[in-house]
């Protein structure tokens, strides 16, 4: 009896660091959690997290809140069962978020990028909506190229076939929207005199081209500073550019509330959809959030994951997102998902 009681107590007990040994195992799975949230128009780090220099800004009594999705990338088995059954995290296989044939330091090195370029498409497009206009300037013309003798350097292009160029993305689409070989009529401006020129596109690297390059110039008298780390990815851009506008206008655009919200943007203010935005309404939530500013493409999976007294309000570009402000501050109901 007594061999029979130890030979039961050596089971268990093997089959218990058995246990702890699977649940202590990795596995290729990342677990998704809500993030930071970080208010634009406060401070970080006491930093402000927009800096203007060479213009007056306002003070809101509310703020607006760029929300992040936590990455915890090394999982165990016991953590991804954790995750499973939690109402605020996700569970997703890792090459959804570290691609095969990528490390972990390229996706982070390229979030941090795509970062970058979100803050300056934000600039753009904030910029753009209190009146300061791009000009798309050509900056070198090729000696054999389509545009040779016909465009020169410091023209600054308006439109092709007649379509307005408001940014440089925009000319390149509309050269791209015709098959080399295409005689185009480039709208442009010289020395401040506007004239139209043809130009037939030719093909290069297997596509139409006029043998132009281009830079985007967007003057204004001030200058404007992102300050903000251990952040990555594009999902910010909507926050920073509503950010900026709030700070150079004297309109408080939260209306003393907390606002948060997610979404990419271009140059033109269009927003763009987003991963993670079940946990970043949870990060929303628990930061105070009185409404959530979503990207349109997203509105169906926010739909599936509300949270608690947080409206979900629909959004598709800049525009969108600051008249969707305005009903709020009028005490309305702006368009929900």
């Amino acid at each position: 009896m007594r061999r029979r009681g130890v030979t039961v107590l050596l089971g268990a007990l093997l089959t218990t660091l058995l246990s702890i040994g699977v649940l202590g195992a990795p596995i290729p799975y990342v677990v998704l959690g809500p993030g930071p949230t970080v208010n634009t128009l406060g401070k970080e780090d006491g930093k402000d997290v927009i800096e203007v220099t060479g213009r007056e800004t306002s003070t809101s009594a509310g703020q607006l809140r760029l929300t992040t999705v936590g990455v915890q990338p090394s999982v165990k088995l016991r953590s991804a069962l954790a995750g499973w059954f939690s109402d605020d995290e996700a569970v997703v296989p890792r090459e959804l978020v570290y691609p095969p044939g990528e490390t972990q330091q390229e996706v982070e090195e390229r979030n941090a990028e795509d970062f970058k370029v979100s803050q300056t498409s934000a600039e753009t497009a904030a910029l753009r909506e209190l009146g300061f206009p791009v000009r798309v300037v050509v900056k070198t013309v090729a000696a054999d190229g389509p545009s040779a003798g016909v465009l020169k350097p410091g023209d600054v292009v308006t439109s092709v076939d007649g379509q307005p160029v408001p940014v440089a993305s925009r000319l390149t689409e509309l050269i791209r929207a015709k098959p080399a070989g295409s005689r185009l009529t480039i709208g442009y401006t010289r020395d401040g005199a506007a004239t139209t020129a043809s130009v037939t596109s030719r093909e290069q690297d297997g596509r139409p081209r006029i043998g132009i390059e281009i830079e985007q110039q967007q003057p204004h008298p001030f200058t404007i500073k992102i300050d903000l780390e251990d952040i990555g990815g594009p999902s910010a851009g909507l926050m920073f550019a509503l950010g900026i506008v709030d700070k150079l206008t004297p309109e408080d655009l939260t209306g003393g509330r907390i606002i948060a919200g997610t979404g990419t943007i271009d140059d033109e203010g269009r927003v763009g959809p987003i991963g993670g935005i079940a946990q970043k309404l949870v990060g929303a939530r628990e930061a105070g959030a009185t409404a959530f500013l979503v990207p349109a493409d997203n509105c169906a999976e926010a739909v599936r994951n509300p949270q608690p007294g947080l409206p979900l309000v629909r959004v598709g570009s800049l525009d969108e997102a600051l008249a969707a402000l305005e009903t709020l501050r009028a005490g309305g109901q702006p368009t929900h998902c």
